[in-house]
């Protein structure tokens, strides 16, 4: 295997980062107790985390602990101790999802690596150039990607990129969904998802719509290391240790030329099996499928049998000693692992009364190597004749002669803490009175008395009405599409230039690569909702990338709202039929694809609530709530701007839907308030 490539093992648990180390994995992700997207793993607290990252080193296993979930600015301080208990245990990385943390996390600690988790849906060119450019170390690329598209992204940048190569599926792109909040307050953003995608959803009569078959491109790991891949990881923090051995050994095996065992790997923990159908861009239903009795039955099974596989103790590491013993000088002893020799003296020793030291006196004493992850390998003693030296003598040699070797096989990194002041926001100091926005699906939806207002429309809309345009220093904004595949890239970066030459000047940006694409192109970027802005340093860190401003994430309750420091101008989603998923397997197609579909189908839950399914160009789709936000009548925090997001709406319910909003009437339909009058889990 080359030495430049890394099996990836999640550890929920102490024993499941046991698993991994004695099953071969190069390094484990770990959560601390909170902050990380799955808060329902044991996971590890700040004061384990020094001996658990020794554990790790001295058995040649990076570590990486996870703060890869949304905060808000409450939850700081909390924050900031959990930075510093990584950076000060030695772990090789962090994972986060939040901007506002990475800029936290490189405030205190500038040399602590940094690597973008998946929840920042990065998943093309320009998502990772804006990463690499803000000095993160490592991309988690989102799952969707195909084996093309991820050698598209690697070729384009200089950073080492890992992906998820065995393990559950989510349905939406991560970091996009919000089903789980909305419907009952536990965020997937702040790793307590409750899986609703995993229940009944119908479209028609095909059952479990939502549900995606486990992902497993075991097979592929050879040809993603060639295409760019230096990280193979697998998602499971909450399955057993067995999954976490039989998973690191399938890896081992395909990277070693060998077939994985998918089948064991199928009974322990499959929905209906696996599917690779994005990597290799077959994105068909066969994609989906959903946790059935004989899969419950086939694990019981497997790991019954596997657990009398299973290797109770760590590989150990041979090493190789040499005894110096003469009279009148300290006991010497040279340690070596093949690649690291250290030396240590101890007591000297005294004449022999009864029994002289002998070589088999001395090799018992330093084979007793329990409890390190060393074994002796051979031993060469020098003893002159007619001496002793104690059995305690003897271990006190062997044990500081260990771990001298431990530290040296893997010293603990040394960051060192910033003396700068920490990150300093001046209060933030919204207008009198917010500026409407509204936001169409189509231009058969704007009405008369729009054009008073700033208007956002998707770039197709506005190609196909350039009159849009002929006011010359228009206020229109253009919404570029939330995901932009790399294989969607030219056709995006031909859209925007022929609206630059049109005239356009403003762009909505919902994820990161559409920011720096916007950016690199001129334009003044807006900020979108999906951008998940939740605490004020996650402002700011996008005010100085280049954000004009920004719409904040639905998420957040109003009574956050209103504490949010900076100075960018912000603003919220008043109403609409907020996007709840963002699909690239849409659930929607038949048998012979998508082209019977019109662009709208209706998904049921299991209580048969409706949920508009609608496509975006049948490049993905997005799952829209049942009903729409609505916030006219309520208490909304002064804010620089509140936009009304339209859908499936027709013209006169927008027109509507306005009049009701600006005079902060009741809604004549049914509604809901979202987050912001809850507390977010």
């Amino acid at each position: 295997m080359d030495p430049a490539l890394e099996i990836l093992a999640p550890a929920g648990s102490r024993q499941q980062l046991e698993a991994a180390v004695r099953a071969g994995a190069d390094a484990v992700y770990l959560g601390l107790k909170g902050f990380n997207a799955r808060q329902g793993a044991l996971n590890f607290s700040n004061q384990e985390l020094p001996e658990v990252a020794a554990y790790c080193h001295a058995r040649g296993v990076r570590i990486y602990v996870t703060l890869n979930t949304l905060v808000m600015d409450e939850e700081l301080p909390l924050v900031e101790e959990a930075i510093t208990a990584a950076a000060e245990a030695g772990v090789d990385a962090l994972i986060v999802q939040d901007l506002g943390v990475a800029s936290l996390a490189k405030s205190l600690y500038p040399e602590l690596p940094v690597h973008a988790s998946t929840q920042m849906a990065i998943h093309n060119t320009w998502g990772v150039s804006l990463l690499e450019g803000m000095g993160f170390d490592r991309v988690v690329l989102a799952r969707e990607l195909s084996m093309d598209e991820i050698r598209q992204i690697a070729e384009a940048t200089a950073l080492p990129l890992e992906v998820f190569v065995h393990g559950a599926h989510c349905t939406s792109v991560s970091g996009n969904c919000y089903l789980s909040s909305m419907i009952g307050g536990r965020s997937g953003n702040r790793g307590l998802c409750a899986q609703p995608c995993r229940l009944d959803f119908r479209l028609d009569e095909r059952p479990y719509a939502l549900s995606l078959k486990d992902l497993s491109v075991l097979g592929s790991l050879e040809q993603l290391a060639e295409a760019g891949v230096s990280s193979f990881k697998i998602e499971g923090r909450l399955k057993r240790p067995e999954y976490v051995t039989a998973a690191v050994a399938g890896s081992r095996e395909s990277l070693a030329g060998r077939p994985a065992d998918t089948d064991q790997l199928r009974a322990l923990f499959s929905r209906s099996g696996f599917t690779d159908g994005y990597l290799m861009g077959r994105r068909t239903l066969e994609m989906f499928g959903h946790r059935t009795l004989e899969d419950v039955q086939a694990s019981a099974e497997a790991l019954e049998t596997l657990s009398e596989l299973t290797p109770e103790d760590t590989p150990l590491i041979g090493v190789d000693m040499k005894l110096w013993i003469a009279e009148g000088e300290p006991a010497s002893l040279t340690l070596s692992d093949g690649l690291h020799t250290v030396t240590v003296t101890g007591a000297v020793p005294q004449q022999a009364i009864e029994k002289e030291l002998t070589r088999e006196l001395a090799e018992r004493s330093f084979r007793k190597t329990g409890g390190t992850p060393f074994a002796l390998r051979q031993l060469k003693v020098q003893i002159e004749s007619g001496l002793s030296l104690s059995v305690g003598d003897l271990n006190a040699l062997r044990r500081e002669g260990l771990e001298l070797l431990s530290a040296s096989r893997n010293p603990v990194p040394a960051y060192e803490r910033s003396s700068e002041n920490p990150i300093s926001l001046s209060p933030y100091q919204p207008p009198d009175q917010a500026e409407i926005r509204l936001r169409f699906e189509r231009f058969d939806q704007i009405f008369e008395d729009a054009q008073a207002y700033r208007l956002i429309l998707p770039l197709g809309q506005i190609l196909e009405h350039p009159e849009l345009l002929q006011d010359g220093e228009s206020r229109l904004i253009g919404e570029i599409p939330s995901l932009i595949f790399p294989s969607d890239e030219k056709h995006t970066l031909q859209q925007l230039k022929a609206l630059r030459k049109l005239g356009l000047k403003h762009v909505l940006c919902d994820n990161p690569g559409a920011l720096k694409l916007a950016l690199d192109m001129g334009f003044t970027a807006h900020g979108g909702p999906a951008l998940n802005l939740l605490n004020s340093y996650a402002v700011e860190e996008y005010k100085k990338l280049g954000l004009a401003d920004a719409t904040l994430s639905i998420e957040g309750a109003f009574s956050q709202v209103r504490k949010l420091n900076g100075d960018l101008p912000r603003g919220v989603i008043g109403y609409g039929y907020l996007p709840l998923m963002k699909l690239r397997a849409c659930p929607a197609q038949d048998q012979t694809g998508c082209g019977h579909c019109h662009g709208q189908q209706t998904l049921r839950d299991p209580k048969g609530i409706a949920f508009t399914l609608i496509c975006r160009d049948k490049k993905y789709s997005e799952l829209l709530n049942s009903v729409p936000l609505y916030a006219g009548d309520k208490s909304i925090p002064r804010l620089d701007f509140q936009t009304l997001y339209f859908t499936t709406e027709s013209r006169k319910e927008c027109q509507s839907v306005l009049a009701l909003y600006l005079g902060k009437k009741p809604p004549t339909f049914l509604k809901t308030g979202g987050l912001y009058y809850r507390k977010l889990l």
